[in-house]
Formats: structure tokens, sequence, C-alpha cells
């Protein structure tokens, strides 16, 4: 404990606070039709650690990732949900087809680019993922490819805090 306080305040003073040693928000409501025609409601999701992650299909780090978050979602179904969240101006149509090029083990969503979701900001680089806490609030912004280690990563340093938190 000791050293998580050390190492956030010298983060703090040097103004590069982690998000998981940042006030608390309050937790995200998010409902969305995903691909398939199923509701994905953030609220039910409470309990588990979700990673709300904004792509695009043109964007070659975010299809490099999928396949990475997709496999890290299959290894911890207890305590994992995930949302892809495709920030594209195709249609429904080509989405679909995109997808079956490109399964991932998570639902997905298409973005309306003229109405996005208010709930969370709209991405301004790609991929930008989300990591939210078993209690809906988000405790990292990754802004960049992620993979199962930063996952970890984030999740250890957050349940230094939270040590009630379920390990994934």
């Amino acid at each position: 404990m000791k050293k998580t306080l050390q190492l956030t305040v010298l983060l703090a003073f040097l103004g590069a606070a982690p998000t998981w040693a940042l006030p608390a928000a309050a937790p995200l409501q998010l409902t969305l039709r995903t691909l398939d025609g199923a509701t994905f409601n953030l609220a039910a999701e409470r309990g588990k650690w979700v990673i709300l992650n904004q792509w695009a299909t043109w964007c070659g780090p975010c299809l490099r990732e999928m396949p990475q978050i997709s496999a890290w979602v299959q290894q911890h179904p207890a305590h994992v949900a995930a949302l892809g969240m495709a920030y594209d101006g195709i249609t429904a149509r080509e989405f679909a087809q995109f997808m079956r090029k490109h399964p991932v083990s998570y639902p997905v969503v298409l973005i309306d680019l003229e109405s996005p979701p208010t709930a969370m900001p709209e991405p301004q680089e790609l991929p930008s993922t989300y990591l939210l806490a078993p209690d809906g609030k988000v405790v990292k912004h990754f802004i960049g490819p992620i993979d199962g280690a930063k996952l970890d990563a984030a999740i250890a340093a957050a349940r230094t805090l939270h040590p009630q938190w379920p390990a994934p």
C-alpha cells in the first residue's frame, strides 16, 4: 500500500496520475443494440470487468488488437465482458459482412456517427478502450492498441486500491 501511495503521489506531482488513482466518477450507463439484435446493457454487467473498445473497420491497429481482446475475454468468462463499438460510416449490411470476416467472442455495435451515445466521449483517436471496474466506473482509458498484458496490468493496479474486486 505504501508503494502504491508513493507512486500515486509521484505521478500526481508529475501531472500523470493514472486513471485508477483519480477520484471515482459515477458508473457509466449505456444500452446499445448489438449486431445480432440483442441489447447490451452495461448495468447488467455489474460485478464484471468490462472492456469498451472503440474502433473502426479502416483502422489497422484496431483490427490487430481485436483478436487479442477476443482471446483475453474468452480466457476470463466468469469475470469479464466486452463490447466492440465501431465508429464507422458504413451500412449495417457492410458491417455484418465485415464482422463475418473478422469475428470476435464479444458483442459488437455499429455506432451511428450522427447520433453517438452520450454516456461516453467520442474517440479522438482509434483504437480507444475503456476498462470499467466491477462497480461500473472507468478505471483506465487506453489510447492505442491493447492486449492481455495491458489489461492484466491495469486490473492489478486497480485491485491494489480495491482488493475486494474479483481477479479476472
